[in-house]
């Protein structure tokens, strides 16, 4: 009873969301009947676990193709009520996309994609829908011993904008190519991002610096380019960017012309690592690093100034009486150039709780597994 009492103590804060006093407890019906229903996620086994089998069931299909509401907004009590396990100034935001995988020929925003798990050696493709997700680091560390906790604030879908047939004229065309330079995963992670700031401000936070972390896929010129306001992008890079100083003062250009690699950094005995500790695993462990600050990045930040880190590979053991192998070396570039960096680096090892999310959500929760054919549903 007292998980019931908390479930709906939660939802309670949906009630702005949706329209009608009605849709509000269809809506809350609903998640609680995905949480508890038995095998297949679909909405009619939801209709069966909430006992509606007996009644007409098309004001609950109706719900999601016909009721206005924001789905998004349902995330926003979370991060409101998390905020206060957050003390510190900076507040990470792992990002990352993830692909549901669907069968139905029928679905118009399915698509074929690289599949994530394909060999490296053999690509393969797979049907499904496209989502961009966001999850805040809970850091629990700093009060108890337990690792950080990553909680959904956003599910967005990334439709591929549609190629014109071959008998299409040029101004199809064109306007495809346009499109495809507005509406695609980096735009829709820059434009995320600014959302994630409104609604941090609207939750309290007007005075943390929002840590937007992601994996190399965001590590472009069009997520550097558009940061937010009070906000810094922690991406991991290539470890053969072409990275540059500014050149010397007085001189017309404005890249130096040496150049260099994260790898060269890595590989460079000159410069000296440096320790510090982070909570990862169940405890707090050593990590070496280098940083070298003020770096150029021509092709992927133009102009904007940048910090790159470089994480010394993790020795481990598969058991004690085997030999030592290693982890392969981290190489992040982040528009913060003034932050702890040990704080960064605690929300860079804190970003694989996204990962979590992905898995419980298809696996537990059965987010893909509904078969709707409705474009809004």
């Amino acid at each position: 009873m007292s998980l019931l009492s908390e479930f709906l103590a939660i939802t309670a804060d949906w009630r702005r969301v949706f329209p009608q006093q009605r849709t509000f407890v269809r809506g809350v019906r609903q998640a609680l009947g995905s949480l508890i229903c038995l095998g297949r996620r679909c909405l009619t086994r939801i209709i069966w676990t909430n006992g509606g089998q007996d009644s007409s069931w098309s004001a609950e299909y109706f719900l999601h193709s016909r009721c206005k509401w924001e789905p998004q907004e349902l995330f926003r009590p979370s991060l409101k009520s998390a905020l206060e396990y957050c003390p510190q100034r900076l507040v990470g935001v792992a990002l990352d996309d993830t692909k549901l995988r669907k069968t139905g020929r029928s679905i118009q925003q399915a698509f074929y994609q690289r599949d994530p798990m394909s060999s490296p050696f053999h690509l393969n493709l797979v049907l499904g829908l496209r989502f961009l997700q966001a999850s805040l680091l809970v850091p629990l560390h700093r009060s108890a011993p337990v690792g950080t906790r990553a909680l959904p604030i956003r599910f967005q879908e990334v439709s591929r904008v549609k190629r014109p047939g071959k008998k299409a004229s040029d101004a199809e065309k064109k306007q495809y190519r346009e499109a495809v330079k507005t509406k695609n995963l980096s735009r829709s992670f820059v434009e995320m991002g600014k959302q994630l700031r409104q609604e941090l401000d609207q939750a309290g936070g007007n005075e943390k610096i929002l840590v937007l972390t992601a994996d190399g896929s965001f590590c472009n010129r069009t997520c550097f380019g558009e940061i937010p306001d009070r906000s810094v992008l922690l991406a991991r890079a290539r470890k053969d960017a072409k990275l540059c100083f500014r050149d010397a003062a007085g001189s017309r250009r404005f890249y130096g012309v040496e150049k260099l690699t994260p790898e060269q950094v890595r590989k460079d005995d000159g410069r000296e690592w440096k320790t510090t500790k982070i909570f990862y695993g169940g405890k707090r462990r050593v990590i070496r690093y280098k940083e070298v600050s003020d770096v150029y990045w021509q092709r992927g930040a133009g102009k904007r100034p940048l910090r790159l880190i470089v994480v010394a590979p993790t020795p481990y053991r598969k058991s004690q009486s085997k030999k030592l192998y290693y982890r392969d070396p981290a190489y992040l570039l982040t528009s913060d150039l003034r932050s702890s960096l040990k704080q960064l680096l605690q929300i860079y090892f804190d970003r694989w709780q996204i990962e979590v999310n992905h898995r419980e959500e298809k696996d537990t929760l059965g987010v893909r597994q509904a078969q709707l054919w409705n474009v809004t549903s």
